[in-house]
């Protein structure tokens, strides 16, 4: 069996401000408090001799592996970002950034925000433009009807409500 994986599908560039401010400080939180401390604690445990059975050292070149490898990610994904910060011209259609009321089927209403694939994680709520329902969501307008068919159960939703905070 191989190991091969294919490369993921690079996600969306856009994100919001706040989601931008969030991966920033995720970046200077690493690079200026989290690295140096590591790199102390392994500094002093390579000073102690035997490296082979020093948790210290071996647990700390593990993290520090793991600290490089986000921040060289993080320093690529900002650097090819568009931070979208002015709401679209357009406010009758879904487009980034919008809150969006949907009523399904059942007359229950749900309360969505379109972002970026880097923060929807975030907040309650918040789901990624590359998810199938913000797709199916992207550019349509007040009370027009989306149908969203997953894992074999299609399900019908209106748009209620859109604003732009």
């Amino acid at each position: 069996m191989s190991r091969y994986r294919p490369p993921a599908k690079p996600g969306s560039q856009y994100i919001t401000p706040a989601g931008a401010a969030r991966l920033r400080a995720e970046l200077e939180q690493l690079w200026r408090v989290e690295r140096p401390q590591v790199t102390a604690v392994v500094s002093a445990a390579a000073a102690q001799g035997d490296r082979s059975e020093n948790a210290d050292y071996t647990y700390g070149k593990k993290r520090l592996r793991e600290i490089d490898s986000r921040v060289r990610f993080l320093r690529r994904r900002l650097d090819g970002m568009v931070v979208v910060d002015q709401p679209p011209s357009d406010h009758g259609r879904v487009f980034f950034g919008a809150w969006v009321t949907l009523e399904d089927d059942d007359g229950a209403e749900h309360r969505y925000r379109i972002v970026g694939p880097d923060e929807f994680g975030d907040q309650p709520g918040y789901i990624s433009m590359d998810a199938p329902l913000a797709r199916a969501l992207l550019g349509k307008a007040l009370d027009a009807q989306v149908a969203l068919e997953t894992g074999g159960l299609k399900r019908h939703y209106v748009i209620v409500a859109i604003d732009y905070e």
